[in-house]
């Protein structure tokens, strides 16, 4: 018998769910209906979660203070952005990366919920050092 490694990439769990939504809820939808219904289903899963997380900045020593909320952050350690659009845009992806960046985690997930099925919305985005 193995010993078991601690998870900290939880993208199947979260993909699973968001897989989920969409068998119930279709497309077509706003975001905040896909992102009540994750929580929803996170919920459902025992998968910790914290929704609309307040993200802080300084510039050049001085704080910012809020410059942005990061949708999701799963079991502390996966950003969770949703959107519900024809086609993602460089700017919803630079968007994770700041949230990425931000908060310190390296492991981010942009879902589409426009995209049938949700699998094939899903991007994975990976911190830069």
């Amino acid at each position: 018998m193995t010993a078991s490694v601690p998870q900290t990439d939880f993208s199947h769990e979260i993909i699973g769910a968001a897989v989920e939504v969409q068998r119930m809820l279709g497309t077509g939808l706003s975001e905040a209906a896909y992102a009540t219904a994750l929580e929803v289903e996170l919920a459902e899963r025992e998968i910790g979660f914290q929704r609309d997380v307040p993200l802080s900045a300084s510039y050049k020593g001085r704080p910012l203070g809020e410059v942005c909320r990061a949708g999701f952050v799963v079991e502390q350690s996966v950003v969770v952005e949703l959107r519900a659009v024809e086609v993602l845009s460089d700017l919803h992806r630079a968007q994770v990366q700041a949230a990425l960046r931000l908060s310190g985690l390296k492991l981010g997930l942009l879902i589409n919920f426009n995209v049938f099925p949700v699998v094939k919305g899903i991007h994975r985005i990976v911190s830069k050092p």
